[in-house]
């Protein structure tokens, strides 16, 4: 240590000064002290007051605790196309809701229209959180007593992923496995993971069942079948309740028009089909492209499994209430019936009233011809089936809320680095 000395030719004025042992304090100076503590403690004692009357101070987060007859579900990637619908759904039917999502592909507008349709406090909460971040993940599970999580958060073009498959891996595979240490040290009691019919690759036989072989031929489909053997493996040795729901593709939007579709605009190179044909229909691009007509189809098109997203989202919420303690289910969500290109495009024109102009173009990498599904099993054990099933009904329903929501959801929220 330093001892740094001073000298004075005088002493300082009002100083304590010795006196036979004990300090002489200038009364003046004994006032002053006196004063401000009693000044610090009365505004210590109001602070204290006014918190205390504060809804939040002694009373914890309504998100933080179980409740009798209230099952708190999180949503990640809530924001999203499905994932905005499936929230929506949960808290129709009286789920108490958190949404937790990055923002990357989802809209925060999404988010603003579920708060002001359930405005009530315990609802729903927003987390604006990135799943790759473990800390961050274990922090929100830490701070909510969730029941059950349902796991959309993903990147999903399947041509976006031959063009960048460490993205893929990263974001599906990777963020699924954090997402599952959680759950695992917080003792969540159920998973939906949201899977996709891209785990099977392109099948000798049609239609899928759920033993049909997996085997992915693109980036996207492999790292959700690396995301369905975690999640498997995991389950062998754990309680925990396990829905996994394989879908086809999914096209539609909220019947009262609050909800659409309104993806990334720099995504709509890789986005679904449906989103080219509205856009085509809008004037934003110039017309469709359609990619492979040498395929062995009828037409030379990929055919597809189009399914509606309020029987998606249905089928979610069917798999939550069926799901049991220690037990795994597999499910393809689909209408049992393939569609092809073509056909798609033809419906869509009819359902916009606009004769849209048709590039075809070479195949897309990482495509497969025909791809549809056989629900059978999720009739029988879950008592599900597609209701939605007028491909151009459901478009028409979709193209409403295009219209209306010309910039989609508005500007996205630009957040914080």
């Amino acid at each position: 240590m330093l001892n740094i000395g001073r000298t004075r030719n005088q002493p300082r004025p009002n100083r304590s000064m010795p006196l036979g042992g004990l300090d002489y304090a200038d009364p003046k100076r004994k006032g002053n002290v006196a004063g401000k503590i009693i000044l610090a403690a009365a505004l210590t004692a109001l602070c204290i007051i006014m918190l205390k009357q504060s809804p939040t101070f002694s009373t914890p987060s309504r998100f933080s605790m179980r409740e009798e007859g209230v099952t708190h579900v999180l949503v990640t990637g809530g924001a999203g196309y499905i994932g905005s619908h499936a929230a929506l759904r949960l808290l129709k039917d009286g789920y108490r809701v958190t949404i937790v999502d990055n923002l990357s592909r989802g809209n925060i507008g999404a988010v603003k229209v579920l708060q002001e349709l359930f405005p009530e406090p315990g609802r729903l909460q927003f987390t604006y959180a990135d799943l790759g971040d473990s800390k961050a993940v274990d922090k929100i599970f830490s701070e909510n007593a969730f029941d059950a999580v349902m796991h959309f958060a993903a990147v999903a073009y399947v041509g976006e992923s031959t063009m960048d498959p460490l993205k893929y891996y990263h974001n599906i595979t990777s963020n699924t496995l954090v997402v599952l240490e959680s759950i695992a040290a917080h003792k969540v009691k159920t998973l939906i993971y949201s899977s996709t019919c891209a785990t099977y690759g392109e099948p000798d036989k049609m239609p899928i069942t759920e033993d049909t072989p997996q085997f992915p031929i693109n980036p996207y489909g492999k790292a959700k079948k690396m995301a369905e053997d975690m999640i498997l493996d995991f389950s062998r040795n754990s309680d925990m309740a396990v829905m996994i729901l394989r879908y086809f593709n999914v096209i539609g939007s909220d019947p009262e028009g609050r909800l659409g579709e309104a993806p990334r605009p720099e995504l709509r190179e890789h986005g679904r089909i449906s989103g080219a044909c509205f856009d085509a229909a809008r004037g934003i691009i110039p017309g469709l492209k359609v990619k492979g007509t040498d395929y062995k189809t009828h037409d030379g098109t990929c055919i597809r499994d189009y399914i509606d997203v309020s029987d998606l989202v249905d089928a979610h919420v069917k798999a939550l209430e069926k799901a049991m303690p220690g037990k795994v289910g597999i499910y393809n969500v689909g209408t049992g019936q393939g569609r092809s290109v073509k056909e798609f495009v033809e419906a869509c024109k009819k359902a916009t009233g606009v004769d849209i102009k048709v590039d075809f173009l070479p195949r897309r990498p990482g495509d497969y011809a025909e791809v549809f599904s056989d629900p059978t099993k999720i009739r029988v054990e879950l008592n599900w089936t597609a209701q939605h099933t007028d491909l151009q009904k459901s478009l028409r329903v979709a193209w409403r809320w295009q219209k209306a929501h010309k910039n989609g959801y508005g500007s996205p929220l630009v957040m914080a680095s």
